[in-house]
């Protein structure tokens, strides 16, 4: 195998693990693991907030490393540090202890991306930096695949399912130690700090803030709204998930499109994807056919997504690609902290159509946001 598809295939599994299972699988097994621990809804909503702060910080630290210290070592420390996390909530004695080690967990996937772009930068021939890195995020898709699955199978037996997610992220660190880089041309930069925000980084930000805040409506309430409009319990939440995953692998393809077609199309097309996969989940009188079809659009949309705001961010700052994935991934999360709080003040004062509709159009938004159209060879 090449030294390129080594990186994509290492890169893609680590992003699996780091988001898949690090991150959101904490949410699929909450049903049980509180019947196995008290947790409050005061605490799992502390739980989440810090996951945001955890996440926050580390993707900004994560820039800050992997120019000082190189893409290896920054990708060895998020494998290392999902494998502590989920270790540590498969042994968790109490709800402090499963709260630390889910922020922990979590703290990874602020860590792993600008580590990884910036190890496709130095070491994938130009013509290839594209494709190569939306594969790479195309693999949040698989890991909340191979979640939901999981979930359903291993629910009363989440200690073991931790557990062995801890030990798949171990395995990881030893493959990033042999095939990631040791630098990346971000080292030898003599730029630091906050780059300034000219009209492409503020044009990325205002687009990734609009698409994130949009994305809220599933990521956050989507169970609650299979559960509103088809009484679904956890485990048709669980087979939504895994639609969601598994339709995410065709994000894969954003790098192909946007050579193919530009930037410009393919974002419109994206967020309006998006919007309409928000419509036949959280819309009146939807079906459970509707509503699998719109988690199958929703994973394709989103993660193609956070591609093209990926790849944007590398050509806003070429020689700092990992600051510029920063920039677009620090921007989705701040929408969707706003984003989520929104849309329930939405449900609570309007009605759930009503905040559908909104948050539809808040996507559709962001697709008059244009980046500059050089087509990437």
């Amino acid at each position: 195998m090449s030294p390129s598809r080594s990186l994509g295939a290492t890169g893609f599994a680590l992003i699996a693990v780091c988001y898949g299972f690090a991150r959101f699988a904490f949410g699929l097994f909450l049903p049980r693991i509180g019947a196995d621990m008290p947790l409050s809804s005061t605490l799992v909503g502390l739980i989440s907030g810090g996951a945001f702060l955890t996440y926050c910080v580390a993707v900004i630290l994560s820039a800050w490393l992997t120019e000082r210290v190189g893409a290896r070592y920054v990708a060895l420390g998020a494998a290392l540090i999902a494998a502590a996390g989920m270790a540590g909530i498969a042994i968790a004695p109490s709800p402090g202890w499963l709260a630390g080690a889910v922020m922990l967990a979590g703290s990874s996937t602020g860590l792993v991306s600008p580590p990884l772009a910036a190890a496709v930068a130095a070491a994938v021939p130009p013509h290839r930096q594209n494709a190569t890195n939306t594969l790479i995020n195309a693999g949040t898709g698989a890991g909340v695949a191979l979640s939901g699955p999981v979930a359903l199978l291993l629910g009363e037996l989440w200690r073991y399912a931790f557990a062995g997610f801890a030990l798949a992220a171990l395995g990881l660190a030893f493959a990033v130690a042999l095939i990631l880089p040791r630098a990346s041309p971000a080292t030898t930069t003599t730029a630091q700090g906050m780059p300034a925000l000219d009209g492409a980084l503020r044009r990325l930000i205002l687009a990734a803030c609009l698409a994130g805040a949009a994305s809220t409506a599933i990521w956050s309430f989507g169970g609650q709204l299979v559960a509103l409009r088809l009484n679904w319990g956890s485990t048709g939440a669980g087979l939504l998930w895994t639609a969601i995953g598994a339709a995410g692998i065709a994000g894969a393809s954003a790098g192909h499109l946007i050579a193919r077609f530009g930037i410009n199309p393919v974002h419109r097309a994206a967020l309006a994807a998006m919007a309409a996969s928000i419509l036949l989940i959280g819309i009146d009188g939807t079906s459970a056919a509707l509503t699998l079809a719109g988690g199958l659009l929703f994973g394709a949309a989103y993660i193609m997504l956070t591609g093209i705001y990926l790849l944007w961010g590398v050509s806003a700052l070429p020689d700092r690609p990992a600051t510029g994935v920063t920039l677009a991934f620090l921007a989705l999360a701040i929408g969707q902290t706003a984003g989520a709080p929104g849309f329930g003040w939405l449900m609570d004062r309007l009605t759930a159509v009503d905040a559908v509709i909104l948050f539809a159009c808040l996507g559709l938004m962001a697709g008059f946001v244009r980046a500059r159209d050089a087509r990437q060879r």
